[in-house]
C-alpha cells in the first residue's frame, strides 16, 4: 500500500507525459497534474482499502449463470418493472439545501439463474427529489462509485438545474448512502452478485421513470461513471427517456474492478485475467454499455482525456456506438467534475432537448 500511495505523483506525470500534450510549466498543465493526482489516489484507495483480489469461488461455478445470460442478452434479461408505489415521501435538508426523499419497495424480475443464486427478493429503494412543480422536465442524476449522499445535490447542480426550468430526481444505488448498510452489496467482490445488483437499479431506475412520466413528457437520464452504465441500460430498454448522458463513462463493473487489480501485483492480476474470462464476459454481457443503442436520438457522452480511472478509451468506445454529441474534458475523471465547460455544454444539451 505504501508503495502504491508512494507512486501516485510519478504514475501521473507519466501518465501526461505519455498524452504527448501535456505542458507542465503553464497553469493547465499544472491543474491537470493536480486532477490526474486525485484519479490516481482516489482509485488506489479504493483499490487497496478493498478486501484482497479473489474470486469468491472457482470460475467453473459461474457457468450455468454464464450459459443463461449470454443467451438471453440484454433486451430478454431485463424485465418491465412493476409499477412504483410510494412508501413515503419526506422532506429532508442538506445544509441550505431543501429536497424530498421518496422510497418505495422493489423486487425486479431476476433471470432464473440469479434467483436460484439467491439475488431475488425486495429492497428499499430511495430517491432524493428536488422539485418545484408539476409539469416541468426532469433531470435523473444516477451517481458514481462511493456517492448516493446528499452531496450528490451539489455534484448534480440540482439549483441552477431548477432555475433552467428542471425537476431533479436523484437515485441511491444499492450499497450506496443511506443503502450502505443493506442488502444487498454493490459493488460487491463476486461478478454475479455485481451483475444481480446492475439489474436491479437499471430496474428501479425504470420503475421511478413510469412514476415520473405521469408528470411530464421530458425526462433526461445522466449517469456519472458507475451511474453511466445504468444509464446506458435505461436508455436502452426504455422510450421515457427522452434523452441521455454519460459522463466520465465506465465499459462494465466488472471490467472496470479487474483494470485497476494489478495495483496488488502478481495475485491482482491473475484476479483481473478471470473478470476478463470468456465465462464472465458471458455473464456481464446483459450489462454491457457497449451492447446498447438508446431509442431516443438526443445523445450526450462527456470524457476525461486523462482518464485514469474509466480511461479515455471508454468515452471513444461509447461514442464509436453511439454517435451523438462527445465533449472532453482536458482533465481527470474527477477533475471534469468542476469544470465549467462541462457545465456549460451539459446545460445547453438539457435546454435544447426542451424546445
Amino acid at each position: 500500500m505504501a508503495w502504491e500511495l508512494g507512486g501516485v505523483v510519478p504514475r501521473s506525470v507519466g501518465a501526461l507525459n505519455g498524452s504527448g500534450d501535456w505542458n507542465w510549466l503553464s497553469r493547465a498543465g499544472l491543474r491537470q497534474l493536480g486532477e490526474v493526482a486525485l484519479d490516481e489516489l482516489v482509485v488506489t484507495g479504493m483499490t487497496l482499502t478493498g478486501p484482497p483480489p479473489q474470486l469468491p469461488r472457482p470460475l467453473a461455478a459461474y457457468e450455468y449463470a454464464a450459459e443463461e445470460l449470454g443467451a438471453l442478452g440484454i433486451d430478454r434479461a431485463h424485465q418491465d418493472p412493476a409499477p412504483l408505489r410510494v412508501n413515503d415521501i419526506r422532506p429532508q435538508r442538506f445544509g441550505a439545501l431543501t429536497f424530498e426523499e421518496l422510497t418505495f419497495e422493489h423486487e425486479p424480475a431476476l433471470p432464473t439463474s440469479l434467483l436460484a443464486d439467491g439475488h431475488g427478493g425486495p429492497a428499499t429503494a430511495r430517491v432524493r427529489l428536488y422539485r418545484s412543480g408539476e409539469g416541468r422536465p426532469w433531470v435523473v442524476w444516477i451517481h458514481g462509485a462511493g456517492q448516493g449522499d446528499p452531496m450528490d445535490l451539489l455534484v448534480a447542480r440540482v439549483r441552477r438545474l431548477n432555475a433552467l426550468g428542471f425537476n431533479v430526481a436523484l437515485p441511491v444505488q444499492p450499497g450506496h448512502g443511506a443503502r450502505r448498510r443493506e442488502w444487498p452489496e454493490y459493488p460487491a467482490r463476486d461478478p454475479l452478485a455485481n451483475v444481480a445488483g446492475t439489474i436491479r437499479v437499471v430496474s428501479e431506475v425504470r420503475a421511478l421513470l413510469g412514476w415520473l412520466a405521469a408528470q411530464t413528457d421530458s425526462i433526461t437520464v445522466a449517469g456519472l461513471s458507475l451511474g453511466s452504465a445504468v444509464a446506458a441500460l435505461v436508455a436502452h430498454l426504455d422510450a421515457r427517456a427522452t434523452g441521455v448522458a454519460l459522463y466520465t463513462p465506465i465499459l462494465g463493473l466488472n471490467a472496470m474492478i479487474g483494470l485497476h487489480l494489478g495495483r496488488w501485483g502478481a495475485p491482482g492480476r491473475d484476479a483481473g485475467e478471470l473478470l476478463l474470462s470468456d465465462t464472465v464476459s458471458a455473464m456481464t454481457s446483459v450489462i454491457d454499455p457497449l451492447a446498447t443503442v438508446p431509442v431516443t436520438a438526443r445523445r450526450l457522452i462527456v470524457g476525461a482525456w486523462h482518464d485514469q480511472m474509466a480511461m479515455r478509451s471508454s468515452a471513444l468506445a461509447m461514442h464509436d456506438r453511439w454517435g451523438g454529441q462527445l465533449h472532453w474534458h482536458d482533465g481527470s475523471h474527477v477533475g471534469h467534475l468542476f469544470s465549467g465547460g462541462v457545465q456549460q455544454v451539459t446545460e445547453q444539451f438539457l435546454v435544447g432537448g426542451r424546445e
